[in-house]
């Protein structure tokens, strides 16, 4: 038997995030879109090229649930970015109280509550409030809606926007969704087997995708079927 070539996960990808912007990435599962999340992070290692992200970054992930320790109330949740800084305790709990009614949660309400008492948007508020709360550059979004009801997705989306715009933070926001995608991004890279098949301004590639993979993929979304005909 011949021996078997390696499987590259992501191979010659190369894209810059400007400041206060958001960089969307979207493509089928398994075409290497987490695998550059986990790397930007820092959670995995290149083993060829290089990351560089300037400033301090962290990462929002698809389940909310998962990420958030089923034994922890809400308030140790979100401090923990803090107190893993040594911050004080009276400026902790103004900072959890602040950045709660940042994402639009009662500070009250939810201070000494667990995560299985919370809806999966409120949870999903929550998980943003823990990496705002120490003030990062950069955030991953990694598919943050995709597990929620179509219903909430609009009101998480719609606090994004408006967080990125009062923090003027920069996103990698990662999605198959493509609607969410054009809705959240300012250059989009989609991605087919580990690599980017086109780059493009969020309007232009939807207006105008030159690629027949971006193409095909817009077809099957009902709101650009007749674009790509």
């Amino acid at each position: 038997m011949g021996k078997k070539e390696p499987v590259k996960a992501v191979d010659d990808v190369s894209f810059t995030v400007q400041k206060g912007k958001t960089f969307g990435l979207v493509g089928e599962s398994g075409c290497g879109k987490s695998t550059i999340a986990k790397m930007i992070v820092g959670m995995l290692v290149p083993s060829a090229g290089r990351v560089t992200v300037i400033g301090d970054k962290d990462i929002v992930f698809q389940d909310p649930y998962g990420s958030l320790n089923p034994r922890m109330t809400i308030s140790q949740i979100i401090a923990e970015p803090l107190v893993a800084r040594s911050v004080k305790k009276d400026k902790i709990e103004r900072s959890i109280k602040e950045i709660l009614a940042r994402v639009r949660l009662d500070y009250g309400i939810c201070k000494d509550k667990y995560p299985h008492q919370f809806s999966g948007g409120q949870r999903q508020r929550i998980a943003i409030a823990r990496v705002l709360i120490h003030k990062p550059d950069v955030i991953v979004l990694d598919e943050p809606v995709s597990s929620l009801d179509v219903s909430i997705q609009a009101g998480i989306l719609n606090l994004l926007k408006d967080l990125q715009e009062e923090f003027n933070l920069t996103y990698l926001f990662i999605s198959h969704d493509l609607r969410v995608v054009e809705f959240m991004s300012d250059v989009v890279g989609v991605m087919k087997n580990g690599k980017f098949v086109e780059v493009a301004p969020s309007d232009e590639l939807y207006r105008s995708p030159k690629s027949d993979y971006t193409k095909m993929l817009l077809a099957v979304v009902p709101d650009f079927s007749e674009m790509v005909k």
